[in-house]
């Protein structure tokens, strides 16, 4: 009899769990989803460059000094609002950027570079099937990675970086690993 009872009520005690579940999900903030990379080598790759599909851009161009790994494509809205503060960092020459195109055509990332006022990038690599950015860990773009002079992972920004973001996060943490010896 006392199961009779409760029966009534079951569609609202699953409403009342799931909407709980729903509370909690809306509070996350997907930009803080830790990265299993954090102070691990940089996963290895050697792919063409955007500019020069003869040459290479690859895990190894990072070793010997701190850098920015920026993942971007020409497809990214959030790319664009990006594009003008990378540029302003890559005039400070304070840390080399250099990006990996991702799942992206060659043509429309080149023309993308032209339209949007330069390529702040040392060099792009080209991910046409993007197994690198999985690789990384990428889930969307733009993202990213602050390496140490070793190649070593030691940062990684979700979203368009910024001058707040810069200000508070990123540049404190690339002073403290150029101040490594």
């Amino acid at each position: 009899m006392a199961n009779s009872k409760i029966k009534p009520f079951i569609p609202l005690i699953i409403f009342a769990v799931m909407a709980i579940f729903l509370g909690i999900g809306l509070t996350l903030n997907p930009r803080e989803v830790p990265s299993p990379l954090i102070n691990k080598p940089s996963p290895q790759f050697s792919l063409p460059q955007l500019h020069a599909p003869t040459k290479t851009l690859g895990t190894a161009d990072f070793v010997g000094k701190v850098s920015l790994f920026n993942v971007w494509a020409s497809w990214c809205a959030a790319c664009r609002q990006e594009h003008p503060f990378l540029m302003e960092l890559a005039k400070l020459n304070i840390v080399p950027i250099y990006g990996l195109n991702y799942k992206d055509k060659r043509e429309d990332a080149k023309r993308w570079l032209i339209q949007y006022g330069g390529d702040p990038y040392v060099a792009s690599a080209f991910d046409l099937d993007g197994r690198v950015g999985i690789d990384w860990g990428v889930y969307g773009v733009p993202e990213t990675f602050v390496l140490d002079k070793k190649g070593t992972i030691r940062y990684k920004h979700i979203g368009p970086l910024d001058y707040k973001s810069w200000q508070e996060t990123v540049l404190p943490i690339v002073q403290q690993l150029q101040a490594e010896s």
